[in-house]
């Protein structure tokens, strides 16, 4: 997370003020008022800010200190310095809001952190998250990318075995002068994985 602390205030400047209703209105018609959401790699605090103005009960970390100071800064929260792989929470969420973070995990080590994203969800509880739609990983500005192309991405949760796909859309990034870039939304549901 180098990368994020050296260039802070340049990403905070760059993503603060996205325009985000297209992906909230992708999770929140999943929630019940008042619900709890877990903004996991919340950057700047942008989206965080939003769910609490909007009356949920938001907790929120990031791997980045720089990032973790701004985003308190922004919301007032008391967010925690954490990489998804580190996560112990159980059962505590009705949503997790993954935007643009999962992606910095290894794909190694993606199984396991589903699994404790899985299991930090309370029963039927939703989790959002969006990679670069991508065939291949890739590597820029000392940042590594995991990517998906729907069909893997459809293929990886199935394999899993822990979530169902509520929805899949794909967007153009928002920022100026990416709008080559393309990602894919996805909004899960927690299942029960079978046993035997």
């Amino acid at each position: 997370m180098t990368y994020y602390d050296e260039h802070a205030d340049a990403y905070i400047q760059g993503t603060v003020s996205v325009d985000m209703k297209a992906q909230y209105a992708l999770f929140t018609p999943h929630l019940k008022a008042g619900a709890s959401i877990l903004d996991a790699g919340c950057g700047s605090g942008r989206d965080s800010r939003v769910f609490l103005d909007r009356g949920y009960a938001v907790e929120a970390f990031d791997a980045s200190p720089e990032m973790v100071r701004a985003a308190t800064e922004l919301t007032g929260l008391p967010v925690r310095l954490l990489r998804f792989q580190e996560m112990d929470h159980h059962e505590q969420f009705d949503g997790i809001w993954a935007s643009a973070s999962l992606l910095h995990v290894p794909r190694t080590e993606l199984n396991d952190v589903f699994i404790r994203l899985h299991r930090a969800l309370k029963r039927g509880g939703i989790l959002y998250a969006s990679f670069k739609e991508r065939e291949a990983d890739f590597k820029s500005s000392n940042r590594f990318f995991t990517c998906f192309t729907e069909n893997a991405f459809r293929a990886f949760i199935e394999n899993l075995g822990l979530f169902t796909i509520v929805d899949l859309q794909h967007s153009t990034d928002l920022r100026p002068g990416r709008e080559d870039e393309q990602w894919l939304n996805a909004v899960l549901r927690r299942g029960e994985p079978s046993i035997g």
